[in-house]
C-alpha cells in the first residue's frame, strides 16, 4: 500500500514535464532585428539632424532680429545716429581685445558695449552652432557705419556709407548682421567697385547664411553658385567671381546697390 506521499510525488512529476517554457531569439532573429533596427537609424538620422538644424537656424534668426531691434533703438536714443560697427574701438557694439583672450573676458567685452544696454543676454550674441569658446558670431557689415572708407580716401556715393539711420533707403533690403561664424577684429566687408569678395564668406546652418536688415527682420540666404560655396567650405580661395549671383545680392543688400556694371 503506498502512502500519501509517495502518490502525491508520481501525481506531481508528470506535470512538471508538461509544462512549457517561453522560447528565447536564436542568434539569427536576433541579427535581423539589429539589422533592421540599424536600417530605421540611418534613415532617420539626416532627418533627425536636418531638423535640429533648422532649429538652430530658427534661433539664430531670431538672435539676429533681437540684436537689430536693439540697434536700432540705440538709434532713436541716440539722435538718428547707428552704432559704431568696428569692434577695435570703445565705442563699438561689442568690443574685442584679441583672440587669446578667456572666454570670461569675452563676455565681459559683450557687456562693455554699446548694445548691451538693449540686448543685455550675452547668449543673444552667439549663434547655437557657434563653437566652444566663442562668445560672438555676429557682425555688422561696414556699410553700416563700419570702417570709414571715405577718411582711408576712398569716394562712395551718397546713401552707400550709413552713419545716420534716417539715411538709409529701403531698409527691407540692407544688411546690418551677419553670421560670420566668430568675431573679427572688425566689420564684415565686401567690395563695393568690383566683383569681388573680401572678407570670408561664411556657411552657417548649411551652405548660406543668416542676414537681418535695418528694418528689424531676419532672413536665411541659401548659396546658389557653386563657386561660392567652394569659397565658404575653403575649397577655393577665388576672390573673383564674375557674374556670381550671391556675390551681387550680398553686395546689393550691403551696399544698397552695384558699384560697377555686371556683365550679365
Amino acid at each position: 500500500m503506498k502512502c500519501i506521499w509517495e502518490i502525491s510525488v508520481e501525481k506531481t512529476i508528470p506535470n512538471r514535464r508538461k509544462k512549457r517554457f517561453p522560447r528565447g531569439f536564436t542568434l539569427i532573429e536576433l541579427l535581423v532585428v539589429i539589422a533592421i533596427i540599424a536600417v530605421l537609424m540611418a534613415i532617420l538620422m539626416p532627418a533627425l539632424n536636418r531638423a535640429r538644424e533648422q532649429g538652430k537656424r530658427a534661433a539664430c534668426l531670431n538672435n539676429l532680429r533681437q540684436l537689430t531691434l536693439g540697434w536700432i533703438l540705440y538709434a532713436d536714443d541716440n539722435d538718428d545716429k547707428i552704432i559704431y560697427a568696428r569692434v577695435q574701438s570703445r565705442t563699438a557694439w561689442v568690443l574685442w581685445q584679441g583672440f587669446g583672450v578667456s572666454e570670461e573676458e569675452r563676455m565681459e567685452d559683450v557687456r562693455s558695449g554699446m548694445l548691451y544696454r538693449y540686448c543685455p543676454d550675452v547668449k543673444l550674441y552667439k549663434c547655437p552652432t557657434g563653437i566652444r569658446g566663442e562668445v560672438v558670431t555676429y557682425a555688422i557689415v561696414d556699410a553700416m557705419n563700419g570702417f570709414d572708407w571715405v577718411r582711408e580716401g576712398v569716394t562712395l556715393p551718397k546713401g552707400v556709407y550709413i552713419k545716420l539711420r534716417s539715411e538709409i533707403r529701403q531698409p527691407s533690403r540692407r544688411i546690418v548682421f551677419i553670421d560670420e561664424g566668430r568675431l573679427s577684429p572688425d566689420s564684415w566687408t565686401i567690395y563695393y567697385d568690383r566683383a569681388q569678395w573680401w572678407d570670408g564668406t561664411p556657411a552657417r546652418h548649411g551652405d548660406g547664411t543668416n542676414f537681418s536688415f535695418a528694418d528689424g527682420h531676419s532672413e536665411y540666404w541659401k548659396w546658389k553658385d557653386p563657386r561660392t560655396v567652394a569659397r565658404s567650405k575653403g575649397k577655393s580661395t577665388a576672390t573673383v567671381q564674375p557674374d556670381n549671383p550671391d556675390l551681387h545680392a550680398v553686395q546689393r543688400a550691403c551696399w544698397g546697390k552695384l558699384g560697377y556694371e555686371p556683365s550679365n
